[in-house]
């Protein structure tokens, strides 16, 4: 993928903690093909945008963003990616300057659909989403994220998507149905954590107390690992549901 090297790319985050983690993850891994993150005011080769969709307002917000963007960066390769892109492929494929839609179950594969793209790139370029994302039940994927949101605390993804399916919520029809990474894998990654100097881990997720719903584990039973983990002093927990939080959990 030698046609990456020295590309710089920019990347802009809408919404939650769980989509800064995602980014986050995202980064490492395009600047392990070699692509340098651009500096503020700097011009990029490339742009991500990684969308919110909890209301109509955000969608307006992620839209201007994306105009914001592409005047800024008229001749970069534009991907969007997150919760608008899964909810409204088509609606984001229409505006002017965006490249490549990226879905939901796609999502861990961008750094991949990226560097095909760039590679058969033509001099009109249309934007494109990759088909396979449609109905609910594909959203299968779990991809592990993690970021640092300062310069001891880190966030960890253990869990993606809801099976509540509120009335007034779209997230299920955004990220899926609930499903997440195995212990074995959040205690890896918080093992790293450490070794880079993370002191704090905020456990995040659409409903983090759903951990273990499609491994066969249960959160208490992650908590109790991760508090095995040497160097990481406080956890914290994020997005959790109250009718979760047991007894034991409390204790």
């Amino acid at each position: 993928m030698n046609h990456l090297k020295g590309l710089k790319a920019a990347y802009l985050t809408l919404g939650c903690k769980l989509n800064f983690a995602e980014t986050a993850s995202l980064r490492d891994r395009l600047e392990g093909l070699g692509i340098q993150t651009a500096e503020e005011g700097e011009s990029a080769d490339i742009c991500v945008v990684n969308t919110c969709s909890v209301t109509e307002v955000a969608d307006h917000k992620c839209r201007q963003a994306i105009h914001r963007l592409t005047r800024r960066n008229p001749n970069a390769f534009v991907v969007v990616t997150g919760c608008y892109a899964q909810l409204k492929a088509d609606e984001i494929a229409r505006l002017e300057g965006v490249d490549l839609v990226v879905g939901a179950e796609q999502k861990g594969r961008i750094a991949e659909l990226l560097a095909q793209r760039l590679a058969d790139r033509r001099e009109e370029s249309q934007a494109c989403h990759e088909k396979e994302w449609g109905p609910l039940g594909e959203i299968k994927t779990f991809a592990p994220s993690c970021s640092c949101g300062e310069r001891t605390r880190f966030f960890l993804k253990v869990q993606d998507g809801c099976d509540y399916f509120c009335s007034y919520c779209t997230i299920p029809f955004a990220r899926g149905r609930s499903r997440n990474g195995s212990i074995a894998s959040m205690v890896e990654q918080a093992r790293d954590v450490a070794a880079r100097g993370g002191r704090e881990i905020v456990l995040t997720g659409v409903n983090t107390g759903d951990f273990g719903r499609s491994t066969g584990e249960t959160f208490l039973e992650l908590i109790r690992a991760l508090d095995e983990v040497e160097g990481i002093v406080r956890y914290r927990i994020s997005s959790i549901e109250p009718n979760l939080l047991t007894d034991e959990i409390i204790r």
